[in-house]
């Protein structure tokens, strides 16, 4: 019984291992090539795995892609935990929020910008995934519990949470765009289109 459970245990290390070997050798092949250009073939060659392993896991490039900017989301969860547990007001909460997000979109494609990928190739954070709607809600609580009392009741808050959202997806989506990225100056006009917007419909932060 315990051999039984050491070896399903080494399995799943394996599976885990080979899954993850593959998400790299993509990453890096998209990078250099660009989704479009890319084939499975370029994929499997950036791998010591055989063809047949790598469609055990997936079934295309497209799903690699996507399972990518799945993790994507599922690294950035924690990085914005940390910034929940030191942000002390609203703005401080927003300005490092919106500058932590920018950051690790740079991050994520710093070599695929500097080998000049096609800006389609980039990867994103998806939002259309359990894991990211997760994290929405996360957003949504943090937000609620830093406007003050006087906003309760009186503010659409899954609007102003789709609007946080919204911004930093349409702002990160431009700034990948724009060479050099600056990161600075997107998370700066992020923060402070955020902010006004909420200043004028009378919410403050709770101290």
């Amino acid at each position: 019984m315990i051999r039984d459970t050491e070896q399903t245990g080494k399995r799943a290390q394996s599976k885990a291992a080979n899954r993850q070997t593959i998400l790299e050798a993509a990453r890096a092949v998209f990078a250099r090539l660009g989704v479009e250009s890319a084939t499975v073939r370029d994929i499997i060659r950036d791998t010591p795995l055989a063809a047949g392993t790598f469609y055990n896991y997936f079934k295309s490039k497209e799903e690699v892609f996507e399972a990518l900017a799945v993790d994507s989301t599922t690294r950035f969860r924690p990085i914005l935990a940390e910034v929940r547990s030191s942000a002390v007001d609203l703005e401080t909460y927003i300005r490092a929020a919106y500058r932590a997000y920018f950051t690790f979109l740079s991050d994520e494609n710093a070599e695929a910008i500097k080998l000049g990928t096609p800006h389609m190739a980039l990867i994103g954070v998806r939002v259309d995934t359990p894991e990211m709607k997760a994290v929405v809600a996360e957003i949504r609580a943090d937000l609620e519990a830093r406007f003050d009392e006087a906003a309760t009741g009186k503010v659409d808050t899954e609007y102003i949470t789709a609007a946080a959202v919204g911004i930093a997806r349409e702002m990160g989506d431009y700034m990948l765009k724009r060479r050099p990225v600056d990161v600075e100056a997107a998370s700066a006009t992020a923060a402070d289109l955020f902010l006004s917007g909420v200043t004028s419909l009378g919410i403050q932060s709770k101290l």
